[in-house]
């Protein structure tokens, strides 16, 4: 079997049991269990969720995607070796350093295999949460065309290129199109307030007012944990995205917990600290990505400028990248991998047959 077979590029065809359409997104693809078998499984495993508890399978795929776009390799490389089961294995180990830091629980059941969670179905925050503690990327290039209001925040004069900012800089912005909220733009990934926010909580699904300060303490805790241990290892924690939801547990109980992937180099910007403090900036996620990307292509602005989309997807299409971008990305994702959980990280020979025996023989659902 070649390198191409090991990548999981198709990631919702697999013949799991549902009794809803598969819900796929750029990387995973969502397969919700029958009634019937998420009542099962919630018995057989004992899971900590309501009996009744909707269940899905989430398998992450080992696909590319940057800018908006999906990106192919020369050679039938669809995708980044190791890329799915990095990213499950950091979101997991920090989802366990939440708890043990007595944060919030995740909507993360049972991991049975590297590129697979059983999940939870949440009732999900509609708001993407980026928590900044650099300014670079695109907060710089808006500082430095002279913008100094970041969503509701003021920004002081004379901040300086991939510097530390000045404190712990929260920017959210909108999970989806929410219509209907006054001074909200109905169109995806919109910057709001805290001000937009607390006017406006039902309409991002906050339960009530009081949990507004409740996730603001997530995002910032959360961010320490992760930040500290990547001190440990020499690296620096840049910026990260986080989500949450609520989850009613096996007590009737509902709780916020953190949800989707968190503090992954899909996620997040990940430096590595002692090339930082020589004056460079050594990229451990997929920033490292998008600037080949950028330096790549003659026009770089195809891939900057929202108004050149149609050209973007051409550019994806129509283009296979040069191997060894791909695996040199391969190594940038494994290699923080097992530098975060201090384990080497286990890599599929043919990770669709083995998720599909997995979650046939262990789990009844094929």
């Amino acid at each position: 079997m070649n390198l191409a077979d090991k990548v999981l590029a198709v990631n919702n065809d697999l013949p799991i049991r549902t009794q809803r359409p598969i819900h796929s997104g750029k990387v995973r693809s969502v397969y919700w269990l029958t009634d019937a078998d998420s009542q099962r499984l919630i018995q057989e495993k004992g899971y900590n969720v309501a009996p009744d508890a909707p269940l899905a399978i989430m398998v992450i795929s080992d696909r590319i995607s940057a800018f908006d776009c999906i990106w192919q390799g020369e050679g039938g490389l669809s995708g980044v070796p190791g890329k799915g089961a990095a990213l499950n294995a950091i979101s997991n180990h920090w989802f366990e350093q939440f708890k043990t830091h007595g944060l919030a629980d995740s909507h993360i059941l049972d991991t049975p295999h590297p590129l697979v969670w059983i999940v939870q179905k949440a009732r999900p925050i509609m708001i993407e949460a980026i928590v900044r503690k650099y300014i670079t990327g695109s907060m710089w290039r808006a500082y430095s065309k002279g913008e100094r209001d970041f969503c509701g925040i003021q920004l002081p004069e004379g901040l300086q290129k991939d510097q530390p900012l000045p404190e712990l800089l929260i920017t959210p912005s909108t999970k989806g199109i929410l219509k209907g909220i006054p001074g909200v733009p109905e169109a995806d990934d919109v910057n709001i307030s805290r001000q937009d926010i607390e006017a406006n909580y039902q309409a991002f699904n906050f339960r009530q007012p009081r949990d507004i300060d409740r996730y603001e303490t997530l995002l910032k805790d959360g961010f320490q944990v992760i930040r500290q241990s990547l001190n440990n290892i020499g690296q620096l924690f840049v910026d990260t995205k986080f989500e949450f939801g609520y989850i009613t547990d096996a007590n009737g109980d509902e709780q916020l917990i953190y949800m989707d992937e968190v503090g992954t180099p899909d996620s997040s910007r990940i430096w590595d600290g002692d090339a930082y403090q020589q004056g460079q900036i050594v990229e451990n996620s997929k920033e490292s990505f998008r600037q080949f990307l950028l330096n790549y292509f003659p026009d770089p602005d195809i891939l900057l400028n929202k108004n050149r989309m149609v050209e973007r997807e051409a550019l994806a299409t129509n283009n296979q990248l040069p191997g060894q971008a791909l695996l040199d990305l391969s190594a940038t994702y494994t290699g923080i991998a097992e530098k975060v959980t201090g384990q080497p990280l286990p890599l599929s020979g043919n990770p669709r047959e083995e998720i599909i025996d997995i979650l046939s023989q262990g789990y009844g659902l094929i």
